[in-house]
């Protein structure tokens, strides 16, 4: 009886002691995206993104298995945003933490991710500001002001110089609007009326009617996402708004492909500036669609590729630190890393962790039976202009 007992002993003991290597074995990462509500469409294109990668590259990096803990925020939730991110690194113990469509969750989580000294991977959300708010995080997306401050010196270059916006009344928007107003308004261009409406359900038609009222040669438009684009679409169609005629310009998501599909050729001639579209004429891309097409039976859009590039960064972070997940380390690794993205070439900018990549012009155009953006232009290793600037 007593050497059983001690064989029990010496079995619980060696079970016990095997927790830890074997816990050690699993880098667990937090993704924190919305999967239902208004923007579950964009949290469901990001994971997309993310599952294709680790099927084109398993689930193990440097030796040790892959485990992503799925969070849903709802939509525009930062109390919850940061909620999860806390359970995740204290109830869950992930290593990191990944995800964020919308600037206002990925702000939240990012006091978690300065606190714990979580490496955190932002997939899309693109005010300016949030990369400032944590040391330890990095951003593969885009910023709006890399977005919008092109468009506003392209609209000025090609005769624009009255301009009416309208833009999401939150951070986001707030961003788009102070980069288009201030790249305008530098080149030489004015800004001769601007709203702001609300995020939640907004009317369209009476801010249409307000900019049609100003008679202006052009209207800049932010919308969070593609959910509101067709009702943006049928308000200015209804208000006799032609985009052929009177320029509308925005940053890529009043155009991204579900959009376009439920705006009709109410669409044709809406200019955007954008870092991806499945259209992007690369072989690399060519074969990110075939692939994504054939998991998802749809197109990526910037949220599939934001998910896509995002595990690149994970991947590679690991494999250069052979799989050490402390923060210090993967933030170090992140810094200036840089690979070919179906968008084209893209890098981290070591000083900013920002990405660093191509900005392409698009018009709406009828190909065949399709409407799809057509690029036009592009700039190049463009850098998110703000923290340019208070670098110089």
């Amino acid at each position: 009886m007593h050497k059983a007992l001690v064989g029990l002993a010496a079995l619980a003991a060696a079970i016990v002691g095997a927790w830890p290597a074997s816990a050690q074995q699993t880098i667990k990462i937090g993704l924190i995206l919305p999967y239902s509500g208004q923007f579950a469409d964009p949290g469901t294109q990001a994971d997309n993104g993310i599952k294709l990668y680790m099927q084109q590259h398993g689930d193990t990096v440097a030796g040790r298995k892959i485990e992503v803990i799925r969070k849903d925020t709802g939509g525009i939730a930062p109390d919850v945003a940061k909620r999860l991110a806390q359970e995740l690194v204290v109830r869950d113990k992930v290593d990191l933490l990944a995800g964020f469509s919308l600037t206002p969750n990925a702000l939240a989580a990012a006091d978690v991710s300065a606190q714990a000294k979580k490496f955190m991977v932002v997939m899309n959300a693109a005010a300016s500001v949030v990369t400032t708010k944590s040391p330890y995080m990095a951003r593969v997306s885009f910023t709006l002001p890399q977005l919008n401050e092109p468009l506003g010196t392209w609209a000025h270059k090609n005769g624009v110089r009255k301009v009416y916006s309208m833009v999401a009344d939150f951070a986001a928007g707030h961003d788009a609007e102070a980069a288009f107003h201030g790249a305008f308004k530098a080149a030489g261009g004015e800004i001769i009326g601007a709203v702001r409406y609300p995020v939640a359900n907004p009317d369209f038609s009476a801010f249409v009617q307000r900019a049609k009222d100003m008679n202006p040669e052009a209207i800049f438009i932010f919308v969070p996402g593609g959910a509101q684009s067709p009702a943006i679409a049928k308000a200015l169609a209804d208000r006799g708004i032609d985009p052929r005629k009177t320029k509308v310009m925005a940053q890529l998501e009043l155009t991204d492909e579900q959009a376009l599909r439920n705006m009709g050729d109410t669409a044709l001639g809406i200019i955007t500036s954008a870092h991806y579209d499945y259209n992007h004429g690369s072989a690399r891309n060519k074969e990110f669609v075939t692939a994504f097409n054939a998991a998802f039976k749809r197109n990526p859009d910037f949220f599939a590729v934001g998910g896509y590039d995002g595990m690149h960064l994970i991947y590679e972070t690991l494999k250069k630190t052979n799989a050490n997940s402390d923060g210090d380390a993967l933030i170090g690794a992140a810094k200036g890393m840089a690979w070919e993205s179906p968008r084209g070439p893209i890098s981290i900018d070591a000083a900013t962790r920002d990405i660093v990549q191509t900005i392409y012009m698009r018009r709406v155009e009828k190909v065949g039976d399709r409407l799809v953006n057509v690029e036009f232009d592009k700039m190049e290793n463009v850098k998110d202009p703000v923290k340019a600037r208070a670098a110089n």
